[in-house]
């Protein structure tokens, strides 16, 4: 998992003031994450923000005249925006689950003309706040051996992160000694960083979780609304003969998509929730796993070859699974050497991409499960694929903080190496013409490039926070950012730029 040598860094301002001095005063109390009061927890209800754009807020014409993006007072600081990106760049330690020697990896990379604007800042909302699930903790007693209760032990990282004396695992658990009540204890950190938690249905609908609450937010009405609450018990509303749902509650989100009206979100514990967005209540939901360590690290929703719409998981237990969009039955499961951390289907629904606790990706044909091809050239553990609309091309994102370019016709090697800022790259996509690609790392930088010009072009976005996850709208007009901070943390928009050359000629 990337850290900072500095853990305070994780908080734009707690190093340098009282956050209580700068909090804005005219903020909605319902957009913070108390905006749910706990008659909301119980079902999904209408949670209407202020229509009127609070002082957090910041948008196009804002930006153009020097307020920044985010809303940081930089003015009213005693450093510049530039001097924090220097420590920020400096502090930051990308971590390794494969340590090896990366002095090579620079050079093989493209060589990518920055500075271009493919997408230009349109508006950044507070009222609406991407969260990330970091850590749970297991505890056991080191001379009983016996596991004690989760739920005594289990802390709440959203706040603040505890500085830890070692690195910890990416995904996965470690012994750790240490005192609890003079009592020796063993430590089970589960931490979880891929950063799929946020989804555009189109380029004025955008999904998202905050907390507990799955939210859509309305850039048209600039409105958010809760549509699923998973704090309290779920009841699934699917009910036939042999049917595999069951009630869930307190479901920690892990990732979710959404597509033709359905959603789908995985649970830290192996859970499935499935919601159709113009019905009430959840169709389906279970746990997929009774397996200790079984995330559900990644979902898609997809078509098959012959135009059924399927669900697919991707877990911790190493297995994928398909299941009927309909009634949810599981119709295949595939298991492979490692923990699968993501998967994605190709554009024609028959090649599947497996990437997870290995260097190596896996290409698989997606009705059985079988390998056609393992993608060699990562170093590191891989986090994020994303198929070309035309099928050609597969983009894979692994923690050696490269974005690598695969050749389906030709999978011996690589055709480009992209390179991150400062991390991993945890998420990846593409617009839905295939003119852009944009990939984020876990905090700070999301990167555009041009397909057209063979990535050679790119955009850096560049703001502060970690990044919940990206989405570009279907219509490819809008990209939107979640960041995750406990002042900062927000939503933000940016337009296509269209270049409207026939307008050179009426001047």
């Amino acid at each position: 998992m990337e850290q900072f040598q500095n853990h305070e860094l994780e908080y734009v301002v707690d190093d340098y003031y009282d956050v209580s001095d700068f909090e804005d005063d005219d903020v909605s109390p319902r957009s913070a994450s108390s905006s749910i009061d706990d008659d909301s927890m119980n079902s999904d209800v209408e949670d209407g923000f202020e229509l009127s754009k609070p002082k957090t807020d910041t948008s196009a014409l804002e930006a153009r005249n020097g307020k920044d993006i985010q809303g940081i007072p930089w003015e009213r600081l005693n450093f510049t925006r530039e001097k924090y990106r220097e420590s920020r760049l400096k502090q930051y330690k990308n971590y390794e689950n494969l340590p090896s020697s990366r002095e090579d990896l620079e050079k093989d990379c493209k060589e990518v003309e920055k500075g271009h604007n493919f997408y230009d800042f349109q508006f950044n909302t507070r009222l609406v706040k991407s969260t990330i699930v970091h850590f749970q903790m297991l505890l056991y007693d080191a001379t009983l051996v016996e596991k004690i209760s989760v739920s005594a032990f289990r802390l709440d990282f959203s706040m603040r992160t505890p500085v830890l004396s070692e690195q910890l695992a990416d995904k996965g658990s470690f012994p750790y000694v240490v005192s609890y009540t003079n009592t020796l204890l063993y430590l089970e950190i589960c931490t979880f960083q891929l950063r799929n938690l946020l989804w555009a249905t189109s380029k004025h609908d955008v999904y998202l979780m905050q907390n507990y609450s799955v939210m859509h937010w309305s850039s048209l009405l600039r409105r958010g609304k809760e549509v699923l609450n998973v704090a309290k018990p779920i009841v699934p509303t699917l009910n036939y003969p042999g049917c595999l749902a069951q009630p869930l509650s307190r479901v920690q989100i892990s990732t979710m998509t959404v597509k033709d009206n359905l959603m789908v979100a995985g649970g830290f514990q192996g859970e499935l929730v499935c919601k159709h967005l113009n019905q009430p209540g959840v169709s389906f939901c279970a746990k997929l796993s009774t397996d200790e360590n079984a995330i559900t690290n990644a979902v898609d929703i997809y078509d098959n070859p012959s135009g059924a719409m399927r669900v697919m998981t991707a877990n911790n237990d190493a297995q994928v699974r398909v299941m009927d969009a309909v009634n949810f039955t599981c119709l295949n499961r595939f298991t492979f050497p490692w923990s699968v951390n993501n998967t994605s289907v190709s554009p024609d629904g028959k090649m599947l991409a497996v990437l997870g606790d290995s260097a190596d990706c896996l290409i698989a044909d997606a009705q059985s499960g079988k390998v056609i091809s393992n993608l060699k050239g990562h170093l590191d553990y891989s986090f994020a694929s994303a198929w070309h609309p035309d099928g050609r091309i597969l983009a894979t994102g692994n923690q050696d903080t490269t974005c690598r370019l695969w050749d389906i016709r030709n999978l011996s090697e690589s055709i480009s190496v992209l390179k991150g800022r400062m991390g991993a790259i945890r998420t990846i996509r593409f617009t839905s013409d295939g003119r852009f690609m944009a990939m984020a790392e876990p905090a700070d930088f999301v990167h555009v490039f041009d397909a057209k010009s063979d990535y050679a072009t790119g955009q850096e976005i560049d703001l502060f926070g970690e990044i919940a996850g990206i989405s570009f709208s279907p219509d490819t007009e809008a990209l939107f950012i979640g960041v995750a901070d406990r002042t900062y943390g927000s939503l933000l928009e940016f337009n296509r730029r269209r270049y409207d050359h026939y307008l050179d000629c009426i001047y």
